[in-house]
């Protein structure tokens, strides 16, 4: 199983009760990995509200994962 670089920010890294991780993970895509994730850690934010970067680009919940990828779910930012 390829092993994934993840960071976590805002809401998510205090759900998960870290920062940043490396996981094992049979998932192929961005959006079933941040599932899998959900069901674990118990993400209340659904994939359609969150944005994800891979090795610092933004890009599509369809984006294929490989070994060593950094992987970073990015929920909305509020503030002023």
């Amino acid at each position: 199983m390829p092993r994934i670089e993840l960071e976590y920010f805002a809401q998510l890294g205090e759900q998960a009760g870290r920062r940043a991780e490396t996981r094992e993970t049979s998932e192929t895509t961005a959006a079933a990995l941040y599932e899998e994730l959900r069901a674990a850690y118990g993400f209340a934010l659904p994939v359609g509200q969150m944005r994800v970067a891979v090795n610092a680009a933004f890009r599509p919940w369809t984006q294929s994962l490989k070994e060593g990828d950094h992987v970073v779910f990015i929920p909305p930012v509020s503030g002023g």
